[in-house]
This record gives structure tokens, C-alpha cells and sequence, in this order.
């Protein structure tokens, strides 16, 4: 290089670094990218918590290579590990929360951990607790909305923002508004609570694009239950699961403030793309069409970048609302059908067609005849991919999904008549300079992964087992991994297993 062109480049460089300075923006970090085999995730390592719930949520912190695991095996508590001699999984401590009658979510940044707790009365506000990851030392109690169900920093680590479900008692007799909760890690951990209230106007519209609000004598605000939180890679957007809802709500972090709510409409059954197995007692494992649709009921979300767009990924697992005061489940045989609609009504009642299949009552009579003309399962069965900044449906990995678990010898028939292999968690992540989507499903114990650099056309990489009924799913980047490479953390609700995958260095 002559000495023209080296000064100007020098030059360049220079305006750059003084621009980011002016402007303040964080300059993205580009990793280099580890040699692994993507279709090669085996488990290294695993730690048996307890029984049934004693591995849930799980967050690491790679300053002190602690991994930080829900319990509620005997009380609400975070189980402490150690991974620093990795593959060696230790035990170190275990945080007791007695007084909160359950501890639901963790999320670890810049040495914080953070800790979603219910009160001790459910439907009463919830509590953030804010700890040093270094010595475990309280940092700050912030009091939230009923029942955090999930608790997550921003990326710049500025922000803390939990999903208060407010779920009714078994009654349904108390029923708090759903929320979310800003708190400003900069400004002494102030918090904004947020509620939907300002959305009841908008009821309408939202109903026709497939938005759920049905919960018995329960106000707009009180029938909306935030489920999981994704935020966007530059901190400023939040986008947040209404799970029974059927809806993605889009949070403005600095402001403070909801904008938007995203109905996500329903899968069409009667698609051969969107195949089902609709009975336990067909004797058989098939995927099928049939005259009915689905709403997606996401649970889990996560948010990744690729192509040049922000995308959403979501687990659309299916939840309902089944308390003893108000059950909306029920199965499809139990139903008054409407004649000219379902004109073999009796035919498809049959156990061995759609008559175990559980759907919602609470939608389907659409003229309010007392009998049904729509049949709206609950639950996608499914990986969606929507784009961020539109809502709009890229892709959806279900079939597919559900085949490939018939395959392998691994799908469960009893669960045919709800909810099939359940897909609980997702987590996004690059390994090898490829985009991988990381999909749990609870009711089949494993963990599929589809390569979605390419959005619109997700492919299958691989198919693995976990412990039983996989709930968090965590990965961890080479750079903070324990030993620098990829490494993916599955907590599962079912046996308090904790189990370690990673990929072959190629």
C-alpha cells in the first residue's frame, strides 16, 4: 500500500471511530466464527437436580461460568452450578425463596442474575430480585406485576423486562391484568409496570385477525397473559408472547410504552402442508387434513437476524384455559355440529376421526346458533418464523417437524388428540456461520434442529433426545462458553435433568 492510500485509510478509519463516539451507538461485535459440524450436537455433560420441576429456566454468566437453574422441587429456588472444570458439572449453592409461592424465570447480563418470582399470593404482584452473580448478594427487590412469567435483559444490559401473566385463580373468580415491566437497570432500577388497557378500543379488528379475549366477566386488560419475552439486537424493541391470546406484542423499551399488538391468525388443517394427527385411537400414527384450524398459541420466542431482516421464531406449544371455574376445552365429539357445515358430522365425531380431538369451545359458533361451524384446535404444533417489523408468516416448520419425530420412532399417539409433540422452547443462535433454530418439544422428549439462514425455506439438520419434557432451552456462544465452543443447555421439567450438548470441531 502506497502512502496515499494508507492515509487514506487511516483517514477513514479515524471519521468512523470518531463518529461512533459522537453518536454513541455500540459498534457490533463480529465473532469469529469456530469450526463445528452443525448436524453433530451429541450430549458432553449432564446433572441430575430432583424430581418433577427441578429443572426449569436456566441462565449462565461466562465471567464466573455459573450456571443458574429454576427449581420449584420443594419450594421455589435457584440451584447454583458450577461449570468451570466443563465437562465436570458441580452443584455450589442453592438460593431459597420461601415466602413466594413459586420462582418462574432467570436471566443473567454484566453480572447480574435475575430472578422472577411470584407472591406469595399468585394473583398478587410479583417480585424481580437482582443479584451479583460474583457472591450471590442481594442488589435490589423490584415489585412487578401478577406472576413474572419470564424475566430477560435487554442486550446492552440497560434494561430488565418481565412478562406478568396474571393468570386467574382456579376459581376464576380473581383475575389480574396481564402487564409487562420496564425497569431501567441505569436509573436505580425504576420501573414502569404496563398494562393493555389502551388496546380495549382496538377489540374488534384484533378479534378478526385471530386475537383471543374470552376469559368470563374479564376486562380487556385482564384476559391479555404475557408469556415470554424476545428483544431486538440494538435493545429498543421487545416483542412479547400473549400466549392464550394468540397474539406477539411489540414494547418500545426506552419509551416505555406498548405499540402494538400482532394477531397471528390460524393454521388451515384442511392444508396438506399443515397435516395433523387428530386421534390416539386410530390405531395408527398418521398426519392427515381435516375441516378444522388452529390457533398458534405461541410460548416461547426468540429473535434473530439474517438477510438483512429481523425475524421472530416461535414455539407455538398450545395453551388453554382449563380451571374449574371456566374450562374451554372439549372434545370435538361433545360438540353440536353444524349441518351444512359439516354435513358428515356424525362420520367425523368418531373416536378414530376427529371426535378425541380437543378444541376450544369458546370460538366456532360464529352466527350463535348454539352449534358449531368452525372447530379451532388448540395448540399449532409447530415452529413459526414471522418477520419482526411486519408480523407477516415467512415460514412454519410443522409437518415436517411432526414426520420426522414419526420416523425417528419417537412420536407419542396418546398426545395425537392434543397438542401432538408440543413445541415448548426455541432458541436462535449462530454456530459455524449458519443460523439454527433449536426447537424443544416437550411431549416427545427431544430437540430438532432446522438450519434458517434462510428464512423462507428452514431445512432439518438434526434430531436429539433430552430428559423428560424439555422446558428451557439455552444457548451459550463459543465465546462465553466454558470451553470456546458452541454449547447448548436443556432444562427439563419432567425428571430435573440438565443435560449439555455440543457439536464435533471440524
Amino acid at each position: 500500500m502506497n502512502c496515499k492510500k494508507l492515509f487514506v485509510a487511516l483517514l477513514m478509519a479515524a471519521m468512523a471511530i470518531t463518529a461512533c463516539k459522537k453518536t454513541s451507538e455500540p459498534v457490533e461485535e463480529i465473532e469469529p466464527i469456530v469450526a463445528e459440524d452443525i448436524a453433530s450436537f451429541k450430549e458432553t455433560a449432564s446433572i441430575d437436580l430432583g424430581g418433577e420441576t427441578a429443572a426449569e429456566i436456566s441462565a449462565y454468566d461466562p465471567s464466573t461460568k455459573k450456571l443458574f437453574v429454576v427449581s420449584n422441587d420443594g419450594g421455589a429456588k435457584v440451584e447454583v452450578l458450577d461449570l468451570s472444570n466443563y465437562p465436570t458439572v458441580t452443584k455450589s449453592r442453592t438460593l431459597t425463596y420461601p415466602n413466594n409461592a413459586g420462582i418462574n424465570s432467570v436471566a443473567v447480563s454484566n453480572g447480574l442474575l435475575a430472578i422472577a418470582l411470584d407472591g406469595a399470593d399468585k394473583q398478587g404482584s410479583g417480585d424481580v430480585v437482582v443479584l451479583k452473580t460474583s457472591d450471590l448478594s442481594e442488589v435490589k427487590k423490584i415489585t412487578v406485576g401478577a406472576m413474572p412469567d419470564m424475566v430477560t435483559f435487554s442486550p446492552d444490559g440497560n434494561y430488565i423486562l418481565s412478562a406478568n401473566e396474571g393468570e386467574p385463580n382456579d376459581a376464576y373468580t380473581v383475575d389480574p391484568n396481564g402487564t409487562i415491566s420496564v425497569i431501567n437497570v441505569k436509573n436505580n432500577y425504576a420501573v414502569k409496570t404496563l398494562d393493555f388497557s389502551s388496546f380495549e378500543s382496538q377489540k374488534a379488528a384484533l378479534v378478526a385477525g385471530g386475537f383471543r379475549i374470552y376469559g368470563p366477566k374479564a376486562s380487556f386488560a385482564q384476559d391479555i397473559e404475557p408469556e415470554y419475552i424476545a428483544v431486538s439486537s440494538d435493545s429498543k424493541k421487545a416483542y412479547v408472547t400473549l400466549q392464550e391470546n394468540n397474539a406477539i406484542a411489540e414494547i418500545d423499551i426506552v419509551a416505555g410504552t406498548i405499540t402494538k399488538i400482532n394477531p397471528l391468525g390460524t393454521r388451515d388443517i384442511s392444508l396438506t402442508e399443515n397435516a395433523f394427527d387428530v386421534s390416539d385411537l386410530d390405531a395408527k400414527i398418521a398426519l392427515g387434513t381435516w375441516p378444522i384450524k388452529a390457533f398458534y398459541l405461541p410460548d416461547a420466542i426468540s429473535y434473530f437476524s439474517t438477510e438483512g431482516n429481523n425475524y421472530l421464531a416461535l414455539a407455538n406449544e398450545g395453551d388453554t384455559r382449563a380451571w374449574k371455574g371456566y374450562d374451554e376445552e372439549v372434545r370435538v365429539k361433545s360438540l353440536k355440529l353444524d349441518p351444512t357445515k359439516f354435513p358428515t358430522a356424525a362420520t367425523l365425531q368418531l373416536d378414530g376421526n376427529l371426535g378425541r380431538l380437543t378444541v376450544t369451545k369458546a370460538f366456532g359458533d360464529t352466527d350463535g346458533d348454539g352449534d358449531y361451524d368452525e372447530l379451532y384446535a388448540t395448540g399449532g404444533r409447530s415452529m413459526s418464523i414471522i418477520n419482526a417489523n411486519t408480523g407477516a408468516l415467512v415460514a412454519n416448520v410443522g409437518k415436517d417437524l411432526e414426520q420426522r419425530v414419526i420416523d425417528a420412532g419417537k412420536y407419542d399417539d396418546t398426545r395425537s388428540d392434543n397438542k401432538g409433540v408440543e413445541v415448548e422452547g426455541v432458541t436462535v443462535a449462530q454456530v459455524n456461520g449458519k443460523t439454527l433454530a433449536f426447537i424443544g418439544m416437550e411431549r416427545v422428549d427431544l430437540i430438532a434442529i432446522y438450519d434458517v439462514t434462510i428464512p423462507t425455506a428452514p431445512k432439518f439438520v438434526q434430531l436429539f433426545a433430552t430428559g423428560d419434557a424439555p422446558e428451557g432451552v439455552l444457548f451459550v456462544r463459543p465465546k462465553d462458553s466454558p470451553n470456546g465452543r458452541s454449547l447448548l443447555i436443556v432444562a427439563s421439567e419432567g425428571d430435573g435433568l440438565v443435560k449439555f450438548f455440543q457439536p464435533n470441531k471440524i
